[in-house]
C-alpha cells in the first residue's frame, strides 16, 4: 500500500500547541497549517499534548449559527466580505476569514455573536476560523459558495435594497482606491462574477471596464466624479466597513457638485481601451472619419497610435485591406 505524501506543515510546534492549547480544534488548526486534521493531532500526542475530549469546541466557543439565513445590511457586507476573503473548507465543516486589519474580523466575530479566537499567520494576516456545519451549509446551498471558489463563483442573489452593502463588502475584501490617480479597482478570479458586478455598477451611473490579467481579473472605476459617486452609494447607512479605505475617499476637498471627470481619461488602462473600441467601430462602420467622431479623439491621435502600437497598426490595416472596408465604402 502506498503512503500519501507528507504534505509540508506551514506552522511550527510552538504555533500549534498554543493555537489547540487557545482552543482551536485540530481541524482549524489543520486548515490554518494545509495539512490534516489527524496530522495535527499525532503531531500533539507526539509531543504529549493532553487531548480534549471529541466535540469539547462545540462547549467552549457559541455563534449565531442562522445568521446566513436572514438578509440585513451586515449579512450582506460579511457576505461580500467573505465571498472576496474567506474560505470554505472542502473537508471539515469550518469557514475562514483572513484580512491584515484586526478590527474588522473583530466586528464581524461580534455582528455573528461569537466568541472563536482569531489568530495570525506570519505574514501578519489574521485569520477568524468558525467550526460550523450549518453556516457551511447556508453558505453553499443558499448562496452557492464553495470551496475552491475563487475562479468559478457566481454572483450571488442579493436583494437590491442589500445591494450597497454586498458591494462594499466586497470591495472591503477584494477592493482597492488609489485617491491620487482617482481609481476604484477590484480584483477576483471570477469573469462571471465580476460581469455580472460590473452590471450592479453601471445602475448607479458608473463606466467600469474589466480587464484580463491572465491570473486574474480585474475591474476599474477611474474619474474624480466616478469615484466619488461609488463612495456615496457605498456607504449610504453604513455600519461594517475599513475605515482605512473609507478616509481615502474623503481626502476630496471639492464638493461632489463642483467634481468632473475628464472628458477622455488618460490613463494607460483608458487609452488601451479606447484603442479597442477605436477598431470595434471602424469594423463595424468602415470609416476611419466617424469613427474618429464617435470617440471624440482627432486625427493626429489615431495617427500617433499607429507609430507608437504596432498591434494596433496591424489591426488597422488588416480593417483597411479587408473587403468589407472596401465595400462599404462603394457604397458611399
Amino acid at each position: 500500500m502506498k503512503q500519501m505524501p507528507n504534505r509540508r506543515i506551514s506552522l511550527d510546534l510552538p504555533e500549534i500547541i498554543k493555537m489547540y492549547e487557545d482552543g482551536m480544534s485540530t481541524t482549524e488548526i489543520a486548515i490554518t497549517g494545509n495539512v490534516s486534521s489527524r496530522r495535527i493531532t499525532q503531531i500533539l500526542k507526539k509531543n504529549n499534548v493532553e487531548l480534549r475530549p471529541r466535540g469539547h469546541w462545540k462547549r467552549k466557543y457559541h455563534i449565531n449559527e442562522d445568521y446566513f439565513k436572514c438578509w440585513s445590511p451586515n449579512m450582506a457586507y460579511i457576505l461580500g466580505f467573505f465571498l472576496a476573503d474567506g474560505v470554505v473548507s472542502g473537508e471539515g465543516q469550518t469557514v475562514s476569514f483572513a484580512q491584515k486589519e484586526i478590527e474588522i474580523l473583530e466586528q464581524i466575530r461580534h455582528e455573528m455573536e461569537s466568541n472563536h479566537p482569531i489568530g495570525e499567520y506570519k505574514n501578519g494576516v489574521h485569520f477568524l476560523n468558525i467550526n460550523s456545519k450549518i453556516i457551511k451549509d447556508d453558505l453553499m446551498n443558499i448562496h452557492g459558495l464553495t470551496p475552491n471558489k475563487s475562479k468559478t463563483v457566481e454572483f450571488p442573489y442579493v436583494p437590491e435594497e442589500y445591494m450597497r452593502h454586498f458591494v462594499r463588502g466586497y470591495f472591503d475584501g477584494d477592493g482597492s482606491i488609489n485617491y491620487e490617480k482617482y481609481v476604484v479597482t477590484f480584483v477576483g478570479g471570477s469573469k462571471l462574477f465580476l460581469s455580472e458586478l460590473m452590471k450592479v455598477l453601471e445602475k448607479q451611473q458608473l463606466t467600469p471596464s474589466l480587464k484580463d490579467r491572465k491570473s486574474h481579473y480585474r475591474l476599474f472605476i477611474s474619474g474624480r466624479k466616478s469615484i466619488q459617486t461609488f463612495s456615496k452609494w457605498i456607504y449610504i447607512d453604513k455600519s461594517l466597513y475599513l475605515k482605512r479605505k473609507f478616509n481615502e475617499f474623503n481626502k476630496e476637498k471639492l464638493s461632489y457638485n463642483e467634481l468632473k471627470d475628464r472628458a477622455i481619461k488618460l490613463t494607460k488602462e483608458a487609452v488601451l481601451e479606447r484603442r479597442r473600441i477605436f477598431l470595434h467601430l471602424l469594423k463595424v462602420n468602415g470609416c476611419v472619419k466617424l469613427t474618429s467622431e464617435k470617440i471624440g479623439i482627432s486625427p493626429y491621435t489615431y495617427k500617433t497610435w499607429l507609430k507608437k502600437d504596432r498591434i494596433f497598426e496591424q489591426e488597422f490595416n488588416s480593417i483597411l485591406n479587408s473587403k468589407v472596408f472596401h465595400k462599404q465604402n462603394e457604397r458611399e
